[in-house]
């Protein structure tokens, strides 16, 4: 090992000189000022792009960025503004084209010139905050060019004229116009924005006002709509080919605006082919278009739903309130039926089932439905025509639909308890004539009812399908018990319980001998099985089956009503008989004889008697006698009873009084209910709750709603507070 002594050098510090040439910052920034000439004449093959950079490196370097800086925008402006004498001189057509030659010069040159100058990007005009080269080129260009007002002015003509001859119709250079306009995006949004888009919305403006008169003058509806979803669809186009993609949102509000919001009113209520007239005349495709331009417009929809709710409406109260109309229930149900039906397809197909339109449609009906007071008795009979024969033939999906249909005319119903009172009393008549098409389709119908209304609304109902079921198992005991009763006439009796069938007072009747005691046998055995019950006989409500031989030997058989039997038979012992006669015979009440004695001798083909003198009435002072000459192509022969299918005004007052006798014990029970939950209420909100409390089966009627009120107050269910009459306390 070496003994000699290790030495350490260290430098502190260093002072290096470097001594610039004065004229170096010229030299150099004449070379690249040479080299942008050369570049923006298109010139630049002999350039060494590394050595330029170097230079502009060592400018920046040695503290000659401002120089550099100041000598670039300089040579740029100055390049700038003899391009602009250039696209000046530029002609017509070719204008465009010459701009737009410059401009793809100028980015090319202007790339060049960063990628030289990107030291001086990166270092001198980040610290001092300066405009980067890129975007100072592109100011320059805004400046020198596009806002140079010889030019400014002319550019902005030229591109309109070019829109407006594209919107008349003739072919423009779309790829041209895109480069121009792409050119003042490139510019900045602002430049975008008030050099074009502000005057081309403008000029657009008054362009579509004044196209938009001349349209509304001289086409109807359906043609001004297509038109103007036409010049939407122009416009739109239009922003894809060659505007920013944010002005379409602008240009087509200025469409709607011009085009549909200010011609809305004249629009929908046009003479012969507005919103009414496409409504009667199902123009689903107008109506689709009327209600894709007016929802982009405030208060469109709007304007359209409100007119097609007044056509609605006023269609509907000319529909209901016709007396001729009127006439035939099953008629008015189905024009009913047939309108919902029309404007559910017009919603669904023309409006996008918008749920908005939906709602006006249900107010409607239910509005119009209601001005008849005949209407639940109409909706009950057109159900019991499809239910007697309507429904023939018919799949058991068609028959749902069917169904449905009238629970959605239901569901419009404020008096949902009048169509129970009549529903009953049809569906009565249907089960006791044996004349229902389909036990499952009234099944149906109740478990729908019964979904919409609760178990109580078709308890009665269902009660009634019971009794038909456990009358079938009364008469197989009975006949069990008298098997001597298999020879001769033979008694079916159905056991209806007094409170789940329509209350209907026993009418008089005698009958014929051999049938009362077969009545009174069943009366004994019916009897004998159950206690403490009351058998009464709704003469009014049967049906018979009779043999009959007529005059040479022909035989028939006769399917007649209880009373119609009670006549015929009394012609087994006379040939003649007077109305007085009869009557007395009988004890039938005049009304029910009346039509009894019309259904078998005034309904050609079904008069098995005749009468003297002849006349379609019955009068008391008529005689009548077998028609000995009666023939039939059919053995058996059924002979209905002349009765009108509607209720005459007198049962109509009766249906109409026993319904709101039903309806006391229901508001009170409301009012008990509320009473009960709140303890104390006044007047008015007792009113509003048992209102909204009873809606769903009927409206009720305040006065009503008072006199219960009053009648619970005399029962000490309620009182009046002592000190305001109309506070009322519940007592417990």
């Amino acid at each position: 090992m070496s003994n000699q002594k290790k030495r350490n050098f260290q430098i502190e510090a260093f002072k290096h000189r470097v001594v610039v040439d004065p004229k170096y910052a010229d030299k150099t920034w004449q070379i690249l000022e040479r080299a942008i000439h050369q570049i923006y004449n298109q010139d630049a093959s002999g350039l060494s792009f590394e050595e330029l950079y170097r230079n502009a490196y060592n400018m920046v370097l040695h503290k000659f960025g401002e120089k550099l800086y100041s000598g670039f925008i300089a040579t740029m402006t100055a390049h700038l503004k003899e391009k602009s004498k250039l696209i000046e001189a530029a002609q017509g057509g070719s204008f465009l084209e010459e701009l737009n030659k410059k401009w793809n010069e100028h980015n090319k040159a202007l790339e060049m010139i960063r990628d030289i100058l990107m030291y001086m990007d990166r270092t001198y005009i980040e610290s001092t905050k300066k405009t980067h080269v890129h975007p100072m080129g592109l100011n320059l260009w805004r400046d020198n060019v596009v806002h140079f007002p010889k030019i400014h002015t002319r550019l902005l003509n030229t591109l309109l004229d070019l829109v407006q001859k594209e919107r008349t119709g003739e072919v423009i250079d779309r790829g041209l116009m895109r480069n121009v306009i792409k050119m003042f995006m490139d510019l900045g949004e602002s430049v975008y924005q008030e050099d074009f888009e502000k005057p081309f919305l403008e000029a657009s403006s008054e362009f579509y006002k004044v196209e938009s008169q001349e349209f509304i003058e001289s086409c109807d509806c359906g043609d001004y709509l297509k038109k103007a979803e036409k010049r939407l669809t122009e416009e739109i186009d239009r922003v894809a080919h060659y505007l920013d993609p944010k002005s379409e949102e602008k240009i087509t509000s200025v469409v709607e605006k011009e085009m549909i919001a200010n011609h809305m009113q004249r629009l929908v209520h046009m003479e012969n082919s507005g919103l009414v007239n496409m409504l009667l005349n199902d123009k689903y495709e107008d109506l689709g278009r009327m209600y894709n331009l007016f929802r982009r417009v405030t208060n469109g929809l709007l304007t359209v739903r409100d007119v097609m709710t007044s056509h609605l409406r006023e269609m509907g109260k000319q529909l209901v309130t016709d007396p001729e109309k009127s006439k035939d229930p099953v008629e008015y149900v189905q024009r009913l039926l047939d309108e919902r039906d029309k404007y559910d397809k017009v919603i669904n197909t023309a409006f996008g089932n918008d749920k908005t339109f939906q709602n006006a449609l249900n107010s409607s009906f239910e509005y119009f439905i209601n001005l008849n007071a005949r209407s639940p008795e109409f909706i009950s009979l057109f159900v019991d025509d499809k239910l007697r024969k309507g429904l023939k033939g018919i799949t058991d999906v068609d028959v749902e639909v069917i169904l449905d249909k009238v629970m959605m005319l239901f569901r419009y119903l404020q008096e949902k308890d009048v169509f129970e009172k009549y529903y009953k009393q049809h569906l009565a008549k249907r089960l006791l004539s044996g004349k229902t098409v389909s036990d499952d389709a009234e099944r149906s119908l109740i478990v729908k009812l019964k979904t919409e209304c609760g178990y109580q609304f078709t308890s009665k109902l269902e009660g009634m399908f019971t009794d038909m079921k456990t009358s079938e198992d009364t008469m197989r005991g009975f006949y069990g018990s008298h098997p001597e009763l298999s020879e001769g006439p033979t008694l079916i009796v159905q056991v209806l319980t007094t409170g789940s069938w329509p209350t209907q007072p026993a009418v008089p009747c005698n009958l014929p001998a051999e049938v009362s005691v077969l009545c009174e046998k069943f009366r004994s055995y019916y009897l004998g099985t159950h206690t403490g019950r009351r058998l009464s006989w709704q003469t009014n409500m049967g049906t018979a089956d009779i043999k009959a031989v007529f005059g040479k030997g022909q035989k028939h058989e006769l399917n007649v009503s209880t009373f119609q039997m009670c006549v015929l038979m009394l012609f087994n012992n006379s040939d003649r008989l007077s109305y007085k006669e009869i009557e007395q015979a009988t004890e039938i009440p005049a009304p029910d004889l009346k039509r009894c004695l019309q259904s078998l001798a005034c309904v050609k083909g079904k008069n098995v008697i005749k009468k003297e003198p002849m006349s379609k009435d019955i009068g008391e002072e008529d005689s009548f006698f077998v028609n000995d000459k009666f023939t039939s192509k059919f053995y058996k022969v059924k002979i209905g009873t002349v009765v009108a299918q509607k209720e005459t005004e007198p049962e109509k007052q009766e249906t109409r009084q026993r319904v709101e006798e039903d309806r006391k014990p229901q508001i009170e029970a409301a009012i008990v209910r509320i009473m009960k939950s709140r303890k104390i209420l006044d007047h008015n909100n007792i009113i509003a709750e048992v209102t909204k409390q009873l809606q769903p089966r009927f409206l009720a009627n305040p006065t009503e709603i008072k006199k219960r009120i009053e009648s619970l107050i005399e029962r000490d269910f309620l009182e009046r507070d002592s000190t305001d009459r109309k506070l009322y306390r519940y007592l417990a």
